[in-house]
């Protein structure tokens, strides 16, 4: 039997922001303060941005299968799923959880 129709067992909630080591200069380049916590940070935004990536594929899957069961109907009776997915394809980062950097505009090219 699918899970097709099973209710999504999809938790609710946002995760706060983790914390996140600079490098050492105030110009944000060089050897950062502390080394292990640098790394850690860096492997905490790998893997947010994987849950992020997994989440849309997820939501993606949803939209597939409401609009394969309900054939034509797919623009009245999709609305929700669809809706669901374009709010979180249009953030900022995919919904990503990114850390309080010092510098705003900091991005780090994801």
């Amino acid at each position: 039997m699918t899970d097709m129709y099973d209710d999504k067992k999809v938790p609710e909630f946002a995760l706060p922001p983790y914390p996140h080591e600079d490098h050492g200069a105030e110009d944000g380049l060089g050897r950062a303060k502390n080394p292990v916590k640098y790394l850690q940070a860096i492997e905490q935004r790998a893997r947010e941005r994987q849950v992020a990536y997994e989440t849309v594929r997820l939501l993606r899957r949803d939209v597939i299968e409401c609009y394969r069961k309900e054939g034509v109907n797919h623009y009245e009776n999709c609305k929700e799923p669809v809706e669901r997915y374009a709010k979180v394809v249009l953030k900022r980062d995919v919904g990503q959880v990114n850390p309080e950097y010092k510098d705003k505009a900091k991005n780090y090219g994801f």
